[in-house]
C-alpha cells in the first residue's frame, strides 16, 4: 500500500473513470490534482488567445463540482496553474508518491506530456476518452481506415461497448490536502454577461451534466427526435448539447451510451436514438485521428499534405471573427458565439465554410478562434471538423462548400434566427 497521484485531466468526474477508481483501489492515499496549464492562459496562436473567458468559466464551475464530489468521499482537489509535467513532478516528490495515474489524452500536446512525465516519475496512463476503447478496436491505430464510414462499419456491431465504472466510495487523501479555486478575475478574464438569447445556460459540473442528460431523455424525452431537429439554431431542445460536458470529461461517452441503450428499451428505440451514438462514433473517430497524426492536424496541409485551396489574405478575419460579414447567416453565428460561447453544429459548418471557400483564409484561423471561444472546445473535434471542411482531413470528397441560399431555405427560410442575432 503506498501514496499515489490522480492527476485530473479531461475527465473531471468520479463515475465512470476507471483511473481515478484504480488509483482508489490500488493505495492507501490518493492525492486528486488538477494543473491549469499556463499555455492555456498565455499563448496566442495567430495572436488569438488560446483560452477565453466562456470556456474557462465553464471550467472553473466543473472543477469546483468535482472539488465538491471528491470531498464527499473524504478527499479534495489540488488546484495549481503552470507547466503540467513539472507541477505534478513537483507534487510527486514533495509528498513521497509512488505512482500517477492519469487518463490518457488523444492530442498531440497532451500525449507529448504524457512522454514526457513518463521519463520523470512512475505513472501509468488509462484509457478513458472515447465511446470504444482503444484496445478493443480490431486495428491498431497506425491501420485507423482513412475514412470515417469504414471506421464506423469495423467497429458498430463488432466491437462491445465497455460497462460503467463503479465511482469510489472512499477516498483517502492526507488531512489538509486540497487548495481553493482562483475567480475567473483572478485569472485575468472579465466575467462573461449574460444574454437571454442564449440556447442554454451552461454550467459545468458533473452534476449538470446528468442533469441535462435527465431532461434531455427522460423529462422531455427529446432524444426521439434529435435527428429532425438536430440542426436547429433557436432554443435549448433542438440538439442534446452534451458537448460542453465531454470536453471536459464531466459526463462520458459511455454515461450517455447507456442510457440511450436504456431509452431504447424502455422509450423508443429508432434512426433518432441512434444518431446520437452515431455523433459520438463521430468524436471517437476524431480523437482516433488527432492520435494517429499528431501535430499534422494542427498544419495547414492537415493529414493528406495535399491544400485543396488557394489561401488568400487574412486582412479581413475580424470581420468573420466579428460578425460583420454582411452576410446574415454567417454574421447571425458568429454574434452568437461571441456573444455566449455556444454556436450549433450547423452554424459551424457554414461559419467555417464561409472563411475557406469565400474569403480564402487560412482555415486554422478559424480554428484557432473556435479553440478560444467554444465553451465545448476539444481539439480533436475541433480541429477534425476544420480539416474536413477544408479538405485536408478525413473527407472523401475533398471538402465542403456550403451554399448558403441552401442553408437559409433549409434550416432558417423565415429568418427568424438571423433577425434574433442581427
Amino acid at each position: 500500500m503506498s501514496r499515489a497521484i490522480y492527476w485530473f485531466r479531461n475527465d473531471l468526474r468520479l463515475e465512470d473513470n476507471e483511473g481515478l477508481t484504480k488509483a482508489a483501489s490500488e493505495n492507501r492515499e490518493v492525492l486528486p490534482v488538477y494543473v491549469l496549464d499556463s499555455r492555456w492562459l498565455e499563448g496566442k496562436q495567430f495572436g488569438i488567445d488560446r483560452t477565453g473567458p466562456f470556456r474557462m468559466k465553464f471550467l472553473l464551475e466543473s472543477l469546483k463540482d468535482l472539488k465538491s464530489q471528491l470531498q464527499s468521499v473524504g478527499s479534495d482537489l489540488l488546484f495549481l496553474i503552470g507547466n503540467p509535467v513539472e507541477q505534478i513532478t513537483s507534487v510527486y516528490r514533495q509528498h513521497n508518491c509512488s505512482r500517477v495515474y492519469a487518463q490518457e489524452l488523444s492530442s498531440y500536446e497532451e500525449h507529448t506530456d504524457e512522454l514526457t512525465l513518463s521519463s520523470n516519475v512512475s505513472v501509468e496512463f488509462i484509457w478513458g476518452e472515447t465511446l470504444y476503447h482503444k484496445e478493443d478496436l480490431s486495428f491498431t491505430l497506425a491501420d485507423l481506415p482513412g475514412v470515417f464510414t469504414q471506421f464506423r462499419k469495423s467497429v458498430e456491431k463488432k466491437v462491445q461497448i465497455r460497462p460503467l465504472v463503479e465511482a469510489p466510495l472512499q477516498i483517502n487523501s492526507p488531512q489538509g490536502f486540497g487548495t481553493d479555486f482562483p475567480g475567473l478575475e483572478e485569472l485575468g478574464y472579465d466575467c462573461p454577461q449574460p444574454d437571454e438569447r442564449t440556447v442554454l445556460d451552461f454550467r459545468g459540473g458533473s452534476k449538470t451534466a446528468l442533469q441535462r442528460l435527465d431532461y434531455y431523455l427522460w423529462e422531455r424525452e427529446l432524444l426521439s427526435t434529435y435527428k429532425n431537429t438536430r440542426n436547429g439554431f433557436i432554443g435549448g431542445d433542438y440538439s442534446s448539447k452534451f458537448s460542453p460536458w465531454l470536453a471536459v470529461g464531466a459526463i462520458s461517452p459511455r454515461q450517455i451510451y447507456w442510457q440511450v441503450k436504456k431509452y431504447e428499451k424502455y422509450v423508443k428505440k429508432n434512426s433518432s436514438t441512434y444518431w446520437l451514438v452515431f455523433e459520438l462514433l463521430w468524436r471517437d473517430y476524431f480523437h482516433f485521428v488527432a492520435r494517429k497524426y499528431g501535430k499534422l492536424i494542427f498544419q495547414r496541409s492537415g493529414i493528406t499534405g495535399e491544400e485543396k485551396i488557394q489561401w488568400g489574405s487574412a486582412q479581413h478575419f475580424d470581420l468573420w471573427a466579428n460578425g460583420l460579414t454582411r452576410e446574415p447567416l454567417v454574421d447571425a453565428n458568429m454574434r452568437e458565439l461571441n456573444a455566449t460561447g455556444f454556436m450549433s453544429n450547423r452554424g459551424r459548418q457554414i461559419v467555417a465554410s464561409y472563411l475557406m471557400h469565400t474569403m480564402k483564409i487560412d482555415w486554422r484561423l478559424g480554428a484557432a478562434y473556435f479553440e478560444k471561444m467554444l465553451i465545448d472546445y476539444d481539439p480533436c473535434s475541433n480541429y477534425g471538423n476544420w480539416m474536413y471542411i477544408a479538405g485536408v482531413g478525413n473527407d472523401p470528397r475533398g471538402g465542403r462548400e456550403f451554399n448558403l441560399s441552401h442553408q437559409k431555405e433549409s434550416y432558417d427560410p423565415q429568418g427568424k434566427y438571423q433577425e434574433l442575432w442581427a
